[in-house]
């Protein structure tokens, strides 16, 4: 257990630092004794009851880091994905690389169209100028600037993110148009708990595309700026990889939570709500929950599980944004 807490640590100190050097963890595979089994049997109501007394539409699913355990509470309900569906996105951009399309250092430049100034700094610069695939994927992220992402997809292809995402087996999930913030079609990026449940498993496990693409992702999402539904209730130190999503009436969270010895994942969608802070409160309230039942059951990982790793630098000039 200290040495899965002490690899957590220096995970999030190589962030930090810009290493970019990968930290793994494989544990141990015990059975799951029945009274463990049972503390995670009593989340579910918990996450009901905080589900059922939220206005408008909530899913949950929460499970541990190779997806077993889960709790779905509405779980394969299709609802907007806001900026969640960035990750559909960079998992595009990730494979496309690895099948040697482009390299992580090609520049993109900044078409007019690509523009969407309601989330992110890109759109402030000037039409022209240029950006590496690798600094947009991470202020997709960390940042979730709209632009940057409506220049991945104009790069990557809208069909083959979706493509990309059936053939996953994630039915729910669909990029139904680029990212304007203050058009209607907004609402078209779709997807739903159980989707991103399978997708972050299959990042934790390192089985996305492959072990080095896994731990590429797991640092853009470990390096998320906007911390304050799924990390904000848990203790200092732990670190999230997670990627959020809002709207006028939707708050979404979704992420990998690296409790040392038991590492999980979370997904909460929320929407037709009348006030964002009570999505907010559900969500915290929710990530508080989960945290409180994963810590008291110690359920360690039977299958290989990686570790936050750190996101590459980026480069010093405006065109390496």
């Amino acid at each position: 257990m200290r040495w899965a807490f002490f690899t957590m640590l220096l995970a999030a100190a190589l962030i930090a630092s810009g290493s970019s050097t990968s930290v793994g963890l494989v544990l141990p595979a015990p059975d799951v004794p029945a009274a463990r089994d049972a503390r995670m049997a009593a989340l579910e109501p918990e996450l009901r009851r905080l589900a059922n007394n939220t206005p408008g539409l909530v899913a949950i699913t929460v499970a541990d880091a190779q997806g077993r355990m889960p709790i779905s509470i509405n779980g394969d309900e299709n609802l907007p994905a806001a900026s969640v569906i960035k990750l559909a996105v960079m998992v595009e951009v990730l494979r496309q690389e690895s099948l040697g399309r482009f390299s992580l250092d090609r520049q993109v430049e900044l078409l007019p169209e690509d523009r969407d100034c309601g989330y992110g700094d890109v759109c402030d610069f000037a039409a022209g100028m240029t950006f590496s695939v690798r600094n947009l994927t991470r202020i997709m992220i960390a940042n979730s600037d709209n632009t940057a992402t409506n220049m991945l997809i104009r790069l990557v292809g809208r069909e083959n993110i979706n493509q990309t995402m059936i053939g996953l087996g994630l039915t729910q999930t669909r990029l139904g148009a680029s990212i304007h913030a203050s058009d209607p079609s907004i609402r078209e990026l779709r997807t739903s708990t159980n989707d991103m449940m399978r997708l972050l498993v299959m990042i934790a496990t390192r089985r996305l595309i492959n072990e080095q693409a896994s731990d590429v992702m797991l640092a853009f999402l470990t390096a998320q700026r906007h911390n304050k539904l799924l990390p904000e209730p848990l203790p200092h130190g732990v670190v999230v990889a997670h990627k959020t999503g809002t709207l006028h009436d939707t708050l979404n969270d979704v992420g990998i939570v690296g409790l040392p010895g038991s590492p999980y994942v979370i997904c909460v969608l929320t929407t037709h709500l009348d006030d964002l802070d009570d999505g907010a409160r559900l969500i915290r309230r929710v990530s508080k929950a989960t945290y409180d039942a994963f810590l008291a059951a110690e359920i360690p990982p039977a299958l290989p599980v990686a570790t936050p790793t750190a996101a590459p630098l980026p480069e010093a000039s405006p065109t390496g944004l």
